[in-house]
């Protein structure tokens, strides 16, 4: 109950707070990149509920010769490749806290496409709100092997308290000042299901 009053009261004071920035960042992606100005993506919340998750777009829309999707590399832009080196392309989720589909600490929302690939054990990453940010975030976020990653998610889950949740939104705070654990190009990162299809684990 009090984390949930928390990210209300949060959410909607850091959207007036960052209106301005938003606005900003919102007309320099429609001048660079187009329309639509937001990504929207169905990941799996709470109980494995679908929701859409909502980012500012880092990568433009382009095909190759047969009209072939162009590699996540080639299509992310400069802006783009700033956006996710500052985080500021996460900035919209604050309405999906505000919604209720996320909080603002909880284990990261993975794609819909991942979950066959979890194992009994790390599908308790579901039993919370997603987040915005999460343990395994403020402790190697990408960088990260799977399996580590995902046994941070359920770390979470069995400890949570309000104070955990302020110690790793400290943490975060920390992490984006100094721009640490991110991965600004994802694109030669194995997705969870290729590596676990793999090794042959379904």
């Amino acid at each position: 109950m009090i984390k949930r009053v928390f990210d209300i009261v949060a959410a909607a004071l850091l959207l007036v707070l960052f209106s301005p920035l938003m606005l900003m960042i919102a007309i320099v992606v429609w001048l660079t990149m187009g329309r639509p100005v937001l990504f929207r993506q169905e990941r799996p919340g709470k109980d494995c509920v679908p929701f859409t998750l909502l980012k500012f777009r880092t990568m433009r829309d382009a095909v190759g010769e047969h009209g072939k999707a162009l590699p996540d590399s080639e299509r992310l832009t400069r802006v783009g490749r700033f956006l996710r080196a500052t985080s500021l392309d996460e900035l919209p989720q604050l309405i999906n806290v505000l919604r209720g589909d996320m909080s603002f600490v909880g284990p990261r929302p993975l794609l819909m496409r991942y979950l066959p690939y979890y194992t009994p054990r790390e599908a308790l990453r579901h039993k919370v709100r997603p987040g915005i940010t999460g343990w395994a975030q403020v402790n190697g976020r990408n960088e990260l092997a799977w399996d580590k990653r995902l046994e941070m998610d359920v770390w979470y889950v069995e400890h949570q308290s309000f104070w955990l949740d302020i110690k790793i939104l400290l943490m975060t705070v920390r992490n984006v000042i100094a721009r640490r654990g991110v991965v600004v190009d994802t694109s030669r990162m194995v997705d969870l299901d290729v590596e676990r299809a793999n090794r042959g684990q379904l």
